[in-house]
């Protein structure tokens, strides 16, 4: 069951910038062919990965707080592959790039993924969220509704 404080599909409709947090080299992977979807589709990817400098040819940081200014000011969501048990770990890092740079704007955990310490860390820094949903589904649901 999604859990949002914003509708997911005005997240896919308003923002185009993203940050993938957990996104993976290996191409049979949910982390890999999900953000590929949506560069695919126009959206900007930037790869977050400790153990990766690059990934579908965009450059990849260890963290959210290793991702330049200059990057960093562009992100609009932050969009998490990451156990449920992380994502307290990622949004005080989304809390801490909120601070910083005044942004992001929301930060999406998958499809499965859900915590409410991470709802909460949110909330409190005033950043949206979205949990337990894809956005490549949420993607594909809004292009059906316009075709």
């Amino acid at each position: 069951m999604v859990a949002a404080n914003v509708p997911p599909a005005e997240v896919m409709e308003k923002y185009r910038t993203i940050a993938v947090v957990g996104a993976s080299k290996n191409p049979e992977k949910q982390a890999s062919t999900v953000p590929r979807y949506l560069k695919d589709h126009g959206y900007r990817i930037i790869p977050v990965n400790p153990t990766a400098t690059e990934i579908m040819g965009e450059a990849a940081y260890r963290s959210l707080l290793d991702i330049p200014e200059a990057v960093g000011r562009t992100v609009e969501v932050v969009e998490v592959f990451r156990p449920s048990d992380e994502l307290p770990q990622v949004a005080l890092q989304a809390a801490e790039m909120k601070k910083r740079l005044g942004r992001p704007f929301v930060f999406w955990a998958q499809q499965g993924l859900e915590n409410e310490e991470a709802k909460g860390i949110l909330e409190r820094n005033g950043i949206q969220y979205v949990m337990d949903a894809c956005m490549r589904t949420v993607h594909q649901t809004l292009v059906r509704k316009t075709a």
